[in-house]
């Protein structure tokens, strides 16, 4: 496990996406669906990270930061509909450490946490555990090294193949169309760069001996693109 993580959040829709994005990033989470019942379930056990929303029934999300800043230094995450400058500077004098204002991008979402938990852990003296993803299959990302291994062996990827590997795996489930992927990893709307997308998953699919038929990783979703559908260990 890379950290155990309260989630204090009302809405259900919401809080089950936070909640399984980061169970597959390899997070402990606990779901607590009120002030008050986050405030119960962090005097119950030791947390590394806390995401509070403030709309809270029982009691709202800046008493909660005060009560838990009061008790302890661990690192808080205030995730709000509330976009105004004023609950933001409120939410962070009384102890949160940063602001995602919602919506937010689920890549948006694990950065922050990550980014939080690594300045925690050097405050610590704690060594900082390797941003890494493995699933099954024998597949391992490194996310900070841009590094992928295949059964414990590194694979030549190019900058622009694990970009593309890293866009496909870090949104699981989700088809994306070859204009799409263009557009994120080159950054370029030219219709004329689609040919490139498939030259460079076929490149992909042969470093990671993952075949069209029977995929481990890379899916073709025919007449629509591709999507990742590596699972998680």
């Amino acid at each position: 496990m890379k950290g155990s993580l309260l989630l204090v959040e009302d809405d259900p829709e919401i809080a089950r996406v936070v909640r399984d994005t980061l169970r597959r990033e390899n997070y402990h989470v606990t779901w607590s669906t009120s002030g008050l019942e986050g405030w119960e379930d962090f005097l119950k056990q030791s947390y590394d990270l806390v995401l509070v929303d403030l709309m809270l029934p029982e009691m709202d999300g800046f008493d909660l930061c005060k009560n838990i800043r009061w008790k302890s230094d661990v690192p808080i995450l205030i995730i709000s509909a509330r976009k105004e400058d004023e609950v933001k500077v409120k939410g962070l004098h009384l102890g949160a450490d940063d602001y995602l204002t919602k919506p937010f991008s689920l890549a948006e979402l694990k950065a922050r946490v990550e980014s939080l938990l690594r300045r925690w852990r050097r405050y610590k003296g704690q060594p900082v555990p390797e941003n890494e993803t493995e699933y099954m299959g024998g597949l391992t990302l490194y996310w900070d090294r841009q590094k992928a291994e295949l059964d414990g062996f590194e694979i030549a990827l190019t900058a622009k193949e694990f970009d593309l590997l890293s866009v496909l795996a870090q949104h699981p489930e989700t088809v994306f169309s070859k204009r799409e992927l263009y557009q994120h990893v080159w950054q370029q709307a030219d219709a004329a760069g689609l040919h490139t997308v498939t030259v460079h998953i076929k490149s992909l699919r042969e470093k990671l001996a993952d075949p069209v038929k029977n995929p481990r990783f890379i899916q073709t979703v025919w007449g629509k693109g591709y999507r990742f559908i590596g699972e998680p260990l």
